[in-house]
């Protein structure tokens, strides 16, 4: 039975994805001194969920071709025998001068270490507005992705907010097709944990899974910097919802001497069981986010973290 694990390195919003040569493979978020500005993407390999291997970088600031800072949140899918690397970053193209100009851009490889190439020079897509934290569903041949629109200029009552969207990919993720829908916007009394000291509250960081027919959507919501960073979900009947929140929420939040989990994202143990990656800190990490796994069970669209 899988238990909690603490990954031995920084993994600020990890994800895992597992290959079809059943190795698993962890991408996150490089940080600097200032805790923020990620420069690339490392890539960490193993078979176990407990022993890791590094691979180098997939993708970084001297690789991208329209990002040149900010690369955060990289989520890898292996599609029709290719590689596909999802992330956020600052789009070179800011007329405005605008100081949060975060886009989306995908990067492929025929490895799942790479290195990767951004099939564009340009972002997906442009809404007019900062957004990040990209995630992927394929369904019924057919794929959607997820974002968050940041805070930054987004006045709602007062208060700046982040809210979840989600929007249908083109096949070849070269665009989006329609317009992006609004999933998920900061309504639970716990998302304003952290209001009254940053002035913003937040949805983002989501991940979307398929059981049965329904659609499972986590989030998190508060400030990522602070102790209250926590993990909420909600479900649907669709990819782009209504989706309706759990009265239960949050799901993940401070457990024993870690606090500011989340950012996470859902897979499967070698045994098939149902776990969660996510990050956190702790008094002996400081500021540093580091990764753990924790056990997670789903039963009649509930679901429940044990770590």
């Amino acid at each position: 039975m899988f238990t909690t694990v603490t990954l031995p390195f920084t993994a600020a919003d990890p994800f895992i994805m597992r290959a079809s040569d059943g190795v698993y493979y962890l991408y996150c978020t490089t940080e600097d001194e200032t805790g923020l500005n990620g420069t690339g993407f490392p890539v960490r390999a193993s078979v176990d969920l407990i022993h890791w291997e590094d691979r180098g970088f997939a993708l970084s600031k001297e690789t991208a071709r329209w990002g040149v800072g900010n690369f955060w949140a990289p989520e890898c899918y292996e599609i029709g025998g290719k590689y596909y690397l999802f992330y956020s970053a600052d789009w070179k193209e800011n007329p405005t001068g605008a100081l949060e100009n975060f886009r989306i851009g995908v990067a492929v490889s025929d490895t799942p270490a790479g290195p990767f190439k951004d099939i564009s020079d340009a972002p997906i897509f442009d809404p007019g507005y900062p957004i990040i934290d990209a995630n992927v569903l394929e369904d019924d041949g057919r794929f959607y992705l997820y974002y968050s629109r940041c805070c930054y200029e987004h006045n709602i009552d007062g208060l700046e907010e982040s809210w979840i969207y989600g929007v249908e990919l083109k096949p070849d993720f070269s665009g989006v097709i329609g317009e992006p829908v609004l999933l998920l916007r900061p309504e639970q009394e716990w998302e304003g944990r952290s209001a009254a000291a940053t002035g913003r509250r937040w949805n983002e960081g989501s991940f979307i899974m398929k059981k049965d027919d329904q659609y499972i959507i986590t989030y998190s919501g508060n400030f990522f910097g602070g102790p209250d960073y926590a993990v909420g979900y909600a479900v649907g009947s669709s990819p782009l919802g209504p989706f309706c929140k759990a009265g239960e929420n949050p799901i993940l939040e401070c457990h024993g001497d870690v606090t500011g989990t989340g950012h996470s994202c859902m897979l499967h143990s070698p045994e098939g069981e149902l776990l969660i990656c996510y990050h956190g800190r702790t008094l002996k990490t400081g500021h540093d986010r580091i990764g753990f796994i924790s056990p997670a069970s789903l039963s009649d669209g509930k679901l429940s973290i044990h770590p």
